[in-house]
């Protein structure tokens, strides 16, 4: 008997050791930027599968605990009934007490965890089911987009080629009624839907008159008159400044873009509602610059806010200051393709005193989510600053980007301190067709100092629309709310401003609606685009400014966007070498993250919570966290050091991030 309980008692450790009692492990990535792929599915029914061998394990155990006891219990009825000296009666009676306990005990486990197999078979069969509905449900889906979006695309070309179609759809954009913006706690970007305009989206009625008329209407002054002359010639000139001529001689063309093809709709199809800058790409969705370098591509008209410095009317600089916010979204008609996710403390400087007369600063602040801080300082008298907050959702047939943040001005002689926000882009054809972009939304410019407005508005494109594609109109007003411009254009092409003289509502429409009539004087031209370089279309659509920002500069931070080792292969043209280094930057990026956790984890008093934020977390070199007492949100702003830095070549405290 004891011989036999030896062997079973050995046979029954050895199985729970290689078996029942194994623990899993939990496979920490350090970051969750990797989006759903076969070999993570292939590793769910693997995990599904070890569940349930451990649930038969499980189940052998409490067999063998039930015979084995049962056993132990019979032997030692057994020896209770042979005839043994009292002192030994005496032991025997204790081991059979402790025995009846343990029979007790093993009962009360056994019972336990019977329930908990039936508990566990029940839900793992409700589980298995659940998985296999949405696996099915997730094919059905992606069939349905795709055949809708093939059905979408087959109408729009019957649209285009029926006869009296007077637009031209290539100039097409968004299908969909005025976006207007709800500040950065929106859920408009969960829910936004677009639809047709049926009439016209803008909201006044411009009538152009001659200037004497004007003049007798209002009954106008000699001062007024030259108030608007000096106004004529500040803004007639704003458009005609040529480019800066650089005292050192800069690139005028890249590497043309290699002809590979990638089929987007089987990556995005994984990727539906997501947050796309947790999601990985191949650099073949990309350009080779970084979203940093993109943020200063802003500065490419810079020369209204030069002319700008000069205006001795707030509501004139104001008509300046609404063509440049509107002139940093000319660079993305063409340009369809992702910049770089830059790295956490990636930086990129443009130091262009001689030719631009400025200099630029730009820092990556955050990972997730993605935050850039950006300052600019004029030698003409302005500078800029702003930290913008990419979020962008991909919706199954556009991907929507929305910047968030404030974007300051402040002109040093006046005074006078400009706050906007950015609108909303929209990349559309994900699935079929040919990919184009378009911007939608309003746009509030505000002079804190004056509280002079520019209402801005981004007409979204509609083929039943009668307004021009890509259309901007606005209003600028003064403080009491008295228009005195309006201003139209388009935004990948030019802006104009007209001088409102008389202005009244008009009669109700039909549907009761009342829009305001502007008497206005003739259009003056505020800014108008530059033309692409030759072979533009070969070169990502970049313009002469484009082209410079990742040409190597000698005495930059280590941590500038232009020594980014995959972004440089990719302008090279070696797309899979780029491919390659952009997996080592992003793991790197992922271990510094994991290094960061530990440093809060289980022997620190951080929380759970308070550990990834505290991993999240990242202290900028350049630029600080403080309260913006204009729009009362906490923003990163620049906090000097870095020219003084380049100067002396002193890098020591950059992070090796590349």
């Amino acid at each position: 008997m004891k011989g036999r309980g030896c062997w079973d008692t050995t046979s029954l450790r050895s199985f729970c050791s290689s078996g029942c009692l194994n623990k899993f492990k939990k496979d920490d990535s350090g970051d969750d930027d990797e989006a759903t792929t076969p070999a993570d599915k292939s590793e769910l029914h693997y995990t599904l599968k070890n569940l349930s061998l451990k649930l038969d394990d499980l189940s052998t155990c409490n067999d063998l605990i039930a015979k084995h006891g049962a056993a132990l219990q019979r032997s030692l009825t057994e020896l209770d009934g042979l005839k043994i000296p009292s002192e030994s009666g005496e032991k025997l009676k204790a081991v059979n007490e402790r025995a009846t306990l343990f029979r007790i005990t093993s009962n009360a486990m056994i019972n336990a965890c019977r329930d908990f197999l039936e508990l566990a078979e029940i839900h793992s069969r409700k589980w298995q089911r659940a998985l296999q509905y949405e696996q099915e449900q997730r094919v059905h889906l992606e069939e349905t987009i795709e055949q809708l979006a093939k059905q979408h695309n087959s109408l729009e070309r019957a649209f285009r080629s029926a006869p009296g179609r007077p637009a031209n759809p290539s100039k097409g954009f968004i299908e969909g009624s005025l976006l207007t913006p709800k500040g950065e706690d929106s859920e408009e970007d969960e829910d936004t839907e677009y639809f047709d305009a049926m009439e016209d989206s803008t909201s006044f009625i411009t009538v152009i008159t001659e200037a004497k008329e004007d003049r007798k209407a209002e009954g106008s002054t000699g001062t007024s008159s030259v108030d608007w002359s000096s106004a004529d010639n500040v803004l007639d000139g704003a458009s005609l400044v040529p480019k800066g001529s650089s005292k050192v001689k800069r690139r005028v063309r890249i590497p043309n873009k290699p002809n590979y093809s990638l089929n987007l709709w089987s990556i995005m199809k994984n990727c539906i509602g997501r947050e796309l800058s947790r999601i990985p790409m191949p650099v073949n969705f990309n350009e080779p610059l970084s979203m940093l370098q993109r943020l200063t591509e802003d500065l490419e008209y810079h020369h209204l806010l030069d002319k700008a410095v000069h205006c001795t009317s707030s509501v004139e600089q104001m008509c300046l200051v609404a063509a440049f916010s509107v002139s940093s979204y000319s660079t993305t008609v063409h340009r369809i393709a992702k910049p770089f996710n830059p790295m956490l403390g990636e930086t990129f400087e443009l130091d262009r005193l001689d030719d631009m007369g400025l200099r630029s600063l730009c820092e990556q602040v955050s990972h997730h989510p993605p935050s850039a801080a950006h300052y600019v300082f004029s030698k003409h008298g302005w500078s800029l600053w702003q930290e913008i907050t990419i979020s962008s959702k991909f919706r199954g047939k556009y991907i929507s980007i929305m910047p968030l943040g404030a974007i300051h001005l402040e002109f040093q002689a006046s005074g006078n301190h400009y706050v906007w926000r950015k609108s909303t882009s929209t990349v559309h054809n994900i699935i079929v067709g040919k990919l184009w972009i378009d911007q939608s939304g309003d746009i509030e410019i505000v002079n804190h100092k004056t509280n002079d407005r520019c209402q801005l508005k981004f007409l979204p494109y509609s083929y039943f629309s009668k307004e021009a594609a890509r259309k901007v109109t606005g209003v600028v007003s003064d403080s009491q709310g008295k228009a005195h411009y309006v201003l139209s254009g388009s935004w990948d092409e030019q802006m104009e401003c007209s001088k409102v003289v008389h202005s009244s509502p008009s009669s109700p429409s039909s549907d009761g609606k009342q829009k305001t009539v502007y008497q206005t004087l003739s259009a003056k031209l505020l800014w108008k685009k530059y033309p692409l370089p030759e072979n533009a279309e070969n070169m990502y659509y970049f313009s002469e400014l484009a082209l410079t920002l990742n040409e190597h500069e000698e005495g930059v931070a280590p941590t500038d966007s232009r020594l980014r080792p995959d972004q440089r292969l990719m302008e090279k043209g070696c797309w899979d070498e780029a491919n390659t280094e952009k997996q080592r930057l992003e793991e790197k990026q992922r271990l510094s993250r994991r290094r960061r956790l530990e440093a809060c984890g289980p022997g620190s008093s951080c929380s759970s919570e308070e550990a990834e934020k505290e991993a999240d977390a990242y202290t900028p070199l350049w630029f600080e966290k403080r309260l913006d007492p204009l729009t009362g949100e906490m923003a990163c702003v620049y906090k000097g050091g870095y020219w003084e830095a380049k100067e002396k070549q002193d890098w020591h405290m950059c992070p090796n991030i590349f």
